[in-house]
């Protein structure tokens, strides 16, 4: 899966994208607890969508706590604005690291769910631009979706 950034960032490492994330949560009155942060680390260190079941499975979460939690644990941090929650069902829904000027586009087939990053050049970033500039709003960031039916469901 292709890597692609907003307005080319260089990408934080790891224990940045964790510390920042867990700072965040703490300020809103989140504890910090070690399943926290091993489920932060996992989705930095992927650095793609993932599923609950795969982070529930993963090494770091499984001796842990249990999926109900580690779902639980992402609506949090869903909630905190330190990840994304990508795709249509709640059944296949996917999660992705949510870091400040890091920027990810995906396509999500309609059909089986299964979901590609957009490795190509932004289409919004100067409509962002523009945006900010008329409205007077700083810090505009967006989150970009297409669907439609993959190679594979169209036969």
């Amino acid at each position: 899966m292709p890597e692609t950034h907003h307005h080319n960032h260089p990408t934080a490492d790891v224990e940045t994208k964790v510390a920042w994330a867990v700072a965040r949560c703490r300020e809103n009155g989140l504890r910090r607890t070690k399943a926290m942060e091993e489920l932060l680390r996992t989705l930095a260190v992927e650095n793609r969508p993932m599923r609950l079941a795969e982070l529930a499975e993963s090494e770091a979460l499984a001796t842990q706590c249990d999926p109900a939690t580690v779902y639980r644990l992402l609506l949090r941090l869903e909630a905190q604005g330190v990840i994304r929650r990508l795709g249509l069902h709640e059944r296949s829904a996917f999660f992705i690291f949510l870091y400040p000027g890091e920027h990810h586009d995906f396509l999500i087939c309609t059909d089986c769910g299964k979901i590609e990053e957009i490795g190509m050049a932004c289409p919004v970033e100067a409509l962002e631009n523009e945006v900010g500039r008329k409205f007077g709003y700083q810090r505009i960031y967006h989150e970009l979706e297409f669907f439609g039916l993959c190679p594979a469901c169209v036969g």
